[in-house]
């Protein structure tokens, strides 16, 4: 019994642990507020002897989970692939570090639920949030239906995969004109399953727990995950709490047929820090907007997802794919100019139908499919009391506002493959989407009630893509697309309430070239794409109060760069492996006819997004258990508004990881990590509200400050179960 003592040995360390790094009065603090760090990346150092597991699948060799199948390699498209080694490079809270390693993108983390991803640029003058970007987890879309993406509730403990289609290179998944993200679940073995806890500590608070579980059979697998994160934040007003439970599971049903079953609930409470003014940036990050402050503003919300799926291989050529998904979310936000209390349900369906065979002796593989959703919007607003009664927070006054709208999308899609030679590969596809909105003044109880609705018609979104493999393993690709985002009903609205029936989605076609290779037998993976995206109809959102903006069609964008990638195995053996890793963006968006009102914005930079953005980083992995990351990530000057007169200034940031593992009698094992983030305390501007407008006489709160040096530490234990039947 041996390994019951260590396990208590384990316990003691993990206590002695939070101490280190809950409590400020502890006297090592005052030796050194690095000495934690650097006691626990010794203590990782212990070791036991073992063998390296080797990654068994090449990066270009991965199936990429599109309507019709194909490897990374051969599709005809810039398509990044995150898996689970990528996400255990960081801390484990949230994904900003592993998303702003792809080249292209771009995420932007005011807090953690404060968040802005943008892709290629799209997206980037967006004022809060993150929209023309599309998200799905296990098929399931986690975008309401006027376009609103938040990926920031699923827990990473969940995730074991993500695939990113940059840009408008798919036809089956609609509305989405900067790209797609999905994110996949854990994946259970056959025949292993496993109970797993996980505790990480850090600064400012910070305490992340979770217990997950997996169980799989021949015919069955389960996956289940609950996780409590919370913090206090970094800046005042900013307290984090979020209870999360996820369950999954797949079942056989016959020989060609299965079910599953997704299920995700979310409990959030999160304070706002809001923005602040460059004097306070400078000088004091940490405080919170005096208004948000004062009224001690925060959201909170119940949110729920749910989807069930059934695929079937009705014949050697013909197979099926369905899902039905719901989503229900219960907010209430209590902010300085109103209180906002809204809820929101949807249901919808998405299927495919494939055909496999041959056209003239060309093998090639058709896709026909749906997705449809109708969502209804309700909210209410009340006045917020806050100031009649000082110190005491947020305070409902009385209703002056209620609303409900119908939100309505369909999106039919058609996708062929051709396999015309051994070495010549060619994607086409086209689109069709439908989106409705109408809208319901639900308050105006002593007059008729009015329903209002509105169509943006039909929106085609064709494309063509062909690979062709100069070598083996190295292909040159080229694609031409056109995709479209729709505006939100918030944009659709005048200041009067009535519908702005000129507004018009905006359009993107985009030209992309680009280079996969791999090299050196597979030790060298390089990734290179040529991009230029050419919006019209571009959709601004004028300000016209604090909380409220209008959207107008101003002009047109150009989104023109370059992306690279690269992946080295440079030690790959059985007692160590060392891999360093680059990605990069060089980029030209810029306004190319941009008229608002009477300003001419025409030649400028766009808003949002910087030039260049590029990171490098090593893992490091030996036999003995020990595990070891360091990155760097470089992000340019950002412009903060349309005239280009005011910018952030550029910065860097360096981030490291250790870890040590140990497994006991082949079914216990153990896992120590420590990280630092921001090794180098660089101030800088997490995230930018663009073109922010000082009311009065205040000025205006452009930044959002990215938190200082922090430490984390972290202990999990797994229990594997194996030979289940």
């Amino acid at each position: 019994m041996r390994w019951l003592f260590l396990f208590d040995s384990i316990i003691e360390k993990t206590n002695f642990i939070k101490v280190l790094f809950t409590s400020k009065e502890n006297p090592l603090f005052k030796i050194s507020p690095n000495f934690p760090a650097l006691l626990l990346s010794l203590f990782c150092c212990v070791s036991s002897y073992s063998q390296v597991r080797k990654d068994t699948t090449a990066l270009s060799e991965i199936v990429i989970a599109s309507p019709i199948a194909t490897t990374l390699q051969k599709t005809a498209a810039a398509l990044a692939v995150i898996r689970t080694k990528d996400l255990e490079r960081t801390d484990g809270v949230i994904l900003t570090s592993v998303l702003n390693a792809v080249p292209g993108i771009y995420m932007q983390q005011g807090a953690l639920n404060t968040n802005r991803i943008t892709i290629r640029g799209i997206g980037s003058r967006t004022q809060y949030g993150t929209n023309k970007v599309k998200a799905y987890f296990e098929g399931i879309p986690l975008t309401t239906a006027e376009g609103e993406t938040s990926i920031e509730d699923i827990d990473l403990e969940t995730i074991s995969r993500i695939e990113i289609i940059k840009g408008p290179n798919s036809t089956s998944f609609g509305s989405g004109l900067g790209g797609v993200i999905q994110l996949f679940s854990k994946d259970i073995l056959s025949n292993q399953s496993f109970a797993k806890s996980k505790t990480t500590v850090g600064s400012y608070g910070l305490l992340q727990q979770s217990f997950s579980g997996g169980y799989g059979t021949e015919k069955s697998t389960l996956f289940s995950n609950y996780s409590h994160l919370q913090s206090d934040g970094f800046r005042a007003n900013s307290a984090y709490d979020r209870k999360a439970f996820t369950l999954h599971g797949k079942q056989s049903i016959s020989d060609n047929g299965s079910l599953s079953f997704i299920g995700n609930y979310t409990r959030l409470k999160a304070f706002i820090a809001s923005s602040i003014n460059e004097t306070d940036f400078k000088n004091m990050p940490e405080k919170a907007a005096a208004n948000w402050a004062a009224a001690q503003g925060y959201e909170s919300y119940d949110k729920v997802l749910l989807g069930l799926g059934y695929q079937h291989q009705l014949s050697e050529k013909w197979s099926f794919k369905t899902n039905v998904f719901s989503n229900f979310k219960d907010a209430y936000e209590p902010r300085p100019f109103d209180i906002l209390d809204d809820k929101i349900t949807s249901i919808g369906l998405r299927s495919t139908l494939n055909f496999r065979s041959k056209l003239f002796s060309i093998p090639f593989e058709a896709s026909i499919g749906t997705e449809m959703a109708t969502e209804r919007y309700a909210f209410s607003l009340f006045e917020n009391k806050y100031q009649s009664q000082p110190n005491q927070g947020s305070i409902q006054g009385v209703e002056f506002s209620s609303m409900k709208q119908n939100r309505n999308y369909r999106n039919y899609f058609l996708q062929m493959d051709f396999e015309l030679t051994q070495k010549l590969h060619l994607e086409t596809g086209v689109a069709l989407n439908t989106t409705q909105y109408s809208i319901e003044n639900t308050f105006e109880t002593n007059t008729a009630i009015e329903k209002k609705s509105y169509t943006f018609g039909n929106v085609w979104s064709p494309r063509l893509g062909i690979s062709y493999a100069v070598a083996a393993s190295k292909n040159i690709y080229a694609s031409v697309s056109k995709g479209f985002s729709v505006p939100s009903v918030a944009e659709t609205l005048t200041p009067d309430g009535e519908i702005n029936t000129n507004l018009k989605p905006e359009m993107g076609y985009n030209y992309e070239l680009g280079f996969k290779g791999n090299w050196l037998q597979k030790r060298l993976y390089t990734d290179v794409a040529f991009f230029s995206t050419q919006i019209t109809n571009l959709l601004v959102a004028r300000r016209t109060a604090e909380d409220q903006f209008v959207g107008i069609n101003a002009g047109e964008s150009s989104h023109r760069g370059v992306e690279l990638g690269l992946n080295y195995q440079l030690v790959n053996t059985d007692r160590f492996q060392l891999t360093p890793y680059f990605s990069g963006t060089f980029n030209d968006f810029k306004f190319k006819d941009f008229v608002d009102g009477d300003k001419d914005y025409s030649g400028n930079a766009l808003t949002g997004v910087p030039n260049k953005q590029w990171n490098v980083g090593v893992d490091a992995k030996t036999a003995s258990g020990f595990t070891a990351n360091a990155s760097y990530l470089h992000v340019g000057a950002i412009p903060m508004n349309d005239s280009s007169t005011k910018y952030s200034q550029a910065y860097g940031l360096v981030n490291v990881k250790f870890g040590y593992s140990l497994t006991i009698l082949k079914f216990l094992k153990t896992e120590f990590t420590t990280g630092i983030n921001n090794l180098a305390n660089t101030k800088y501007a997490a995230s930018i509200l663009p073109n922010a407008v000082g009311f009065g006489k205040a000025l205006p709160r452009y930044y959002y400050p990215g938190n200082p040096r922090n430490y984390y530490a972290g202990f999990s234990v797994s229990y594997i179960f194996s030979g289940l039947k």
